[in-house]
């Protein structure tokens, strides 16, 4: 009898078990998944429910409060099985404590609907109502997963009373099997639920924009600019300055003659402003004005146009002429801004040919709104003035009879200075290096102004020029024979000095010394100390290049160099850009000996292309070079003070030297020179301090 009904129970459990597994394959089947979990996932969610649910059977008979705290935390997908399977228990009641509530609350809400689960038993009613929530991958609320997780029991009695039967471990053995079912679609989604939106939310912060300061206004009014129209320094200043201002958040504008000599492809890009008719001369003649407009990075290019006074093929004839044209020009350009309705904080006029602006802002023009900027006027060169007879500036010019006295515009009792008048009423002077900032202001170097200049010293501030270092890079140079940069220009330089040689008629040897003297050929340029030294410098290890244009006296004397020392010396009596270039990167040395330098660009661009500037002590050729120590191997160039040939000759010599004998040291030299910051960056942060200085905000 034992045995049959031992049988018997057999036969009853199988069938439960079966009618059970087919129930849940139902209930599984209509639920959503969304992802398959890999073997290692299966085997541990097996092991987490199986241990679940053992402990939550032994628990359940001591501590009730201890089931529904692990309920809360642990995946419920065996216990899902568990509820669902037949059993022949007696009342089971399992309660929720209020411990997983609390924990419930603090989380999200799940989107996906809840099922209950009912167990069915043979005996007495189990009552075990449990929650759990159909997982679905939701990218866009990643706390959803936490809550999916656990499992809201809703109590049936306030106490659970659970007894602990053969009946519950047959519970334990029966959810083993569906348990690998349930588990594989519960972990999978978890895992990557919480990575994916940990991704979305890095994506999310937004990048800090750096802060440019302070937003100014400025027009530049000068009479040359590159690429249109270039005689010096000026030239490249108009247009680097400029650009560089434009990428520090100001608002820029320069202002033109348009000469005749602009090449045409420029010409063809001008867009018609428009024109209007101004006051001009003492007697109120009128002279046509038109505005053609041209933009380029950031920067925009207005030109004056009139035929009357910019039909020449030169920017310069001479005074009789260029008075009455930049008399007009400075007038010219003011009135179209007020033309144009764009008011600028600050006008910015250069040298002489501009310095009749800031008068022209205060009396002509000082009812209007251009009338309200502050002047600021730049000195390149103090040597140019623009002094001519006080008659003929005063009837051009149309200026008031006050401002023709001792302390502004007279000079000489009878003549007019246009450049001392700017002086007196700009709002700020500025020269192009500290040092020549303070050499105007000498009996030296001050021109006849040194006097006046030292009256207004409060206004008087040198800030040092740059270069364009798009335009003069060596890495980037396509006039080069190889391009180079600070790491390869030793190995580099040497193609490129045997390019400069071949194309220019020198013997192609890289044992010589080549020295480069790009410059206008006139008395400034301390080229009388050259044409003292050449006959001692050429000792057959040394090679010179001569590139300008200038006085007829040195490009006669330099022509005769050449033909003495074939092979060894050449004068190239022009000026082209593209042999510049090829001096610059095929030289060793720059030669910048001048009597007055008030910046100097040669020595910047000498050094950004390795060559080593041999250069004397003034103006911005001592801001920017420092001598040679052979001794702790400091420096970044060779320097003599006083203005003497002897001087210049034992510099040349102590160059010739350190690199015949110590090139260890030059070539140092040469990568400290390559890496030195020769940009408009720092000096254009300067120029910018100070507009934001005078225009208070």
């Amino acid at each position: 009898m034992t045995v049959v009904v031992l049988f018997v129970k057999i036969i009853i459990y199988n069938t439960i078990l079966w009618i059970g597994e087919r129930e849940m394959a139902k209930k599984i089947s209509t639920r959503k998944t969304t992802a398959k979990s890999s073997s290692t996932a299966k085997k541990t969610s097996v092991k987490n429910a199986e241990a679940e649910v053992k402990a939550s059977v032994k628990e359940a008979t001591v501590e009730p409060k201890t089931v529904a705290k692990e309920e809360a935390v642990k995946p419920k997908a065996a216990v899902k099985k568990t509820a669902k399977a037949k059993t022949p228990e007696k009342k089971e009641t399992v309660e929720a404590k209020p411990e997983a509530k609390k924990e419930e609350a603090v989380k999200p809400k799940p989107a996906a609907k809840k099922k209950t689960a009912k167990a069915k038993t043979s005996e007495k009613k189990a009552a075990v109502k449990a929650k759990p929530v159909v997982k679905k991958e939701e990218a866009a609320e990643p706390k959803t997963e936490v809550k999916e997780k656990t499992v809201k029991a809703k109590p049936a009695a306030k106490k659970a009373e659970v007894e602990v039967k053969e009946p519950v471990k047959k519970v334990e053995i029966e959810t083993k099997v569906p348990a690998k079912k349930v588990a594989v679609k519960a972990e999978a989604p978890s895992k990557k639920e919480v990575a994916e939106p940990q991704i979305a939310v890095k994506q999310d912060i937004p990048m800090e924009q750096p802060d440019l300061g302070p937003r100014r206004s400025v027009a530049f009014i000068g009479s040359e600019c590159y690429p249109f129209v270039k005689t010096g320094g000026l030239g490249d200043v108009m247009y680097a300055l400029p650009k560089a201002l434009a990428k520090l958040n100001l608002d820029v504008k320069v202002i033109l003659p348009r000469y005749k000599c602009i090449p045409q492809k420029y010409q063809e890009k001008m867009e018609y402003r428009g024109s209007f008719y101004m006051d001009l001369c003492a007697d109120g003649k009128q002279y046509y004005v038109g505005i053609m407009e041209y933009q380029e990075d950031g920067v925009v290019y207005d030109f004056i146009d009139n035929d009357e006074f910019f039909s020449w093929g030169d920017p310069y004839t001479n005074l009789i002429d260029d008075i009455p044209k930049f008399c007009y020009f400075g007038k010219a350009a003011l009135a179209a801004l007020n033309y144009l309705d764009w008011t600028p904080d600050i006008v910015h006029c250069h040298d002489w040919q501009a310095a009749l602006v800031p008068l022209y802002l205060r009396t002509c023009f000082s009812d209007t709104n251009v009338g309200r900027a502050i002047a600021v006027l730049t000195i390149h060169n103090l040597r140019f003035q623009g002094v001519y007879d006080r008659k003929t500036i005063q009837y051009w010019s149309g200026l008031p009879d006050y401002v023709f006295n001792k302390d502004c515009m007279i000079q000489n009792w009878l003549d007019a200075n246009m450049l001392k008048g700017g002086i007196t009423y700009s709002n700020k002077v500025t020269t192009v290096s500290n040092t020549y900032a303070w050499e105007i202001q000498t009996e030296e170097y001050g021109e006849g102004l040194e006097e006046h200049l030292r009256y207004h010293n409060n206004k008087v501030l040198g800030i040092v020029n740059g270069i364009d270092t798009d335009i003069w890079n060596p890495a980037t140079d396509k006039l080069l024979a190889s391009k180079y940069d600070a790491e390869s220009a030793i190995k580099n330089k040497k193609a490129n000095k045997k390019a400069l040689q071949e194309s220019l008629g020198l013997d192609v040897d890289d044992n010589k010394m080549v020295i480069g003297l790009i410059s206008r050929l006139t008395n400034q340029k301390g080229l009388d100390l050259v044409n003292d030294v050449i006959p001692g410098i050429m000792d057959g290890n040394t090679q010179v290049v001569v590139l300008g244009t200038g006085d007829s006296w040195y490009e006669e004397a330099f022509r005769s160099y050449e033909n003495q020392y074939k092979g060894s010396f050449c004068a190239y009596i022009a000026y082209d850009e593209n042999v510049a270039h090829n001096i610059y990167s095929g030289c060793d040395a720059l030669l910048v000996p001048s009597r007055f330098e008030p910046c100097g660009l040669t020595q910047l661009i000498a050094m950004r292309y390795g060559a080593i500037p041999i250069v004397r002590e003034t103006g911005g050729l001592r801001d920017t070079v420092w001598p040679y120590n052979m001794f702790d191997n400091t420096g970044n160039g060779f320097t003599f003070d006083r203005y003497e040939s002897g001087l210049l000759y034992d510099t040349i010599n102590r160059a010739k030297t350190c690199y015949f004998e110590n090139r260890a040291s030059w070539d140092d030299m040469v990568i400290r020179d390559m890496n030195k910051d020769v940009s408009w960056e720092t000096s254009a942060r300067q120029y910018k301090d100070m507009y934001v200085e005078l225009t208070p905000r």
